[in-house]
């Protein structure tokens, strides 16, 4: 969608209403009027990205934009995003598109709000104390050196779908480091978590208006894929029950514990799938979406390929990596982090205000659905220099003095920044250094990757490459 799509003339804009000599913090932002509603839920059902792009180089960082009974409001300054994410945290809970997920999710760490979400997350926090995942490393590197052998095996033999690779990947890895469980035997997993993303964002566009019951093909592949997950989820935690675990650290064996204590086997068994669910797909499906886009870039910047593969064989040499190697990886974490900035795991940061709010000198009433967008501001043009290039540059050590905090947030800001960041940077810097170091991967000739904003911003339709060996 080209940034006209989003350019009314004066007869169908909204003005931003003047402020009243007795306050101005009810000025309420610009934006295109209500008769475009049907023409702006159309696109946003089509094109997400393009939609929040064009309005925020029509209309500045703070837009109105009207979405059927609703109305959004878009805010697109590091300002803004500190005074939602983090100084007035309190005051904006999950919003439009996290709640909707919420038939989709159950009410899981992602999802869930107050008193559950402080218990959820004291029970899962000590999973990913420093120390816990520093000792990871090794699991991570004997995964990723699999995916290595299972990549060269395929070599001379056609196209690899690298999302595909990456999500396995990221599955096993979820696995041995936070369930101490094989997931391999559950290869239904990955395409039941793709339909469930499916339903949130359907639930999101919708408002949730479709009810559950209406035989609509996406809800009948839905209700198969929820009830695979609740079948997988119940024999992870039967297992773990039957054989707990020597030190019992895992996120598998702290759930069973803490809800050990519930009396009502119902309950106990949704807040189990609720948790699990949550855990599995923002556990493997970010940093899946992160490294398909990391060795896309690659292919198409070859001197920075070169540049991450000699750093790896000057640290690592032919050895798999340790936990003080990757302080030695300098540019292998500059281009993820630079991966991170063009397509930010999590695009959007859905939010409502529970009480009125001021953001930028605009006026944010109680109720309001308002959006921070990491896809947007990792490219506003005032704080990142042609910010629509691939520069890793940006990332050397010591720059960042010259930007603004809350101009870069991959993994949110915040109370609910995200507990696994550290799991996810640690597990990406290992698989792109043993990829690198032993294998090319070159985009299938044609193929143009899209970016497509679900719960996280994957590859539409999967990433084909072909495989080298260096």
């Amino acid at each position: 969608m080209s940034a006209p799509d989003l350019a009314p003339g004066r007869a169908d804009r909204d003005p931003a209403p003047a402020p009243s000599p007795a306050s101005s913090a009810k000025r309420l932002p610009p934006g295109p009027s209500r008769s475009r509603t049907p023409a702006l839920l159309a696109r946003m059902a089509r094109d997400r990205l393009s939609v929040m792009t064009a309005a925020a180089l029509k209309y500045g960082d703070a837009v109105r934009l009207p979405l059927g009974p609703k109305t959004l409001f878009f805010f697109n300054h590091p300002d803004h995003a500190r005074r939602v994410l983090v100084d007035n945290a309190a005051n904006y809970h999950k919003g439009i598109g996290l709640v909707h997920a919420r038939r989709a999710l159950g009410d899981g760490l992602l999802t869930s709000e107050g008193d559950l979400w402080k218990a959820q997350r004291k029970v899962i926090q000590p999973v990913f104390q420093p120390r816990r995942i520093a000792r990871q490393t090794e699991a991570v590197a004997e995964e990723a050196a699999k995916l290595v052998a299972r990549l060269r095996a395929r070599e001379g033999t056609g196209p690899v779908d690298v999302r595909d690779a990456m999500t396995e990947l990221t599955l096993g890895i979820l696995g041995r480091t936070l369930l101490d469980a094989d997931l391999s035997a559950y290869d239904s997993i990955g395409h039941s978590f793709e339909v469930v993303q499916d339903q949130a964002i359907f639930e999101m566009m919708s408002l949730s208006a479709v009810p559950a019951w209406v035989p609509l093909p996406q809800q009948r592949r839905f209700r198969t894929a929820r009830d695979d997950l609740e079948r997988i989820v119940a024999a992870l935690a039967a297992e773990r029950g039957a054989h707990p675990t020597e030190h019992g650290d895992d996120v598998l064996s702290r759930l069973v514990d803490a809800l050990d204590a519930e009396p009502d086997e119902t309950v106990r068994r949704q807040r189990m799938r609720d948790e699990l669910v949550t855990l599995l797909l923002a556990g493997h499906e970010t940093t899946a979406s992160t490294l398909s886009w990391t060795f896309y870039l690659l292919d198409q910047h070859p001197l920075v390929w070169e540049r991450v593969h000699d750093e790896v064989v000057d640290v690592l040499g032919d050895r798999l990596p340790t936990t003080a190697d990757l302080h030695r990886l300098t540019y292998t974490t500059m281009v993820l982090q630079e991966v991170m900035r063009l397509y930010p795991p999590v695009w959007i940061l859905p939010r409502k205000a529970q009480q009125e709010d001021e953001i930028g000198g605009f006026h944010v009433p109680a109720g309001a659905e308002v959006l921070i967008c990491p896809y947007t501001l990792h490219r506003h043009p005032e704080f990142w220099a042609a910010p629509d290039r691939f520069d890793p540059e940006r990332f050397a050590p010591g720059r960042e003095r010259e930007r603004n905090r809350y101009a870069y947030l991959p993994f949110g800001a915040g109370p609910r920044y995200c507990v696994g960041s550290s799991l996810g940077l640690l597990e990406a810097t290992v698989v792109i250094a043993l990829v690198v170091r032993e294998l090319r991967l070159a985009k299938a000739p044609g193929w143009v990757p899209t970016p497509e904003p679900m719960l996280t911003l994957r590859v539409r339709g999967g990433l084909p490459m072909t495989v080298h060996s260096v």
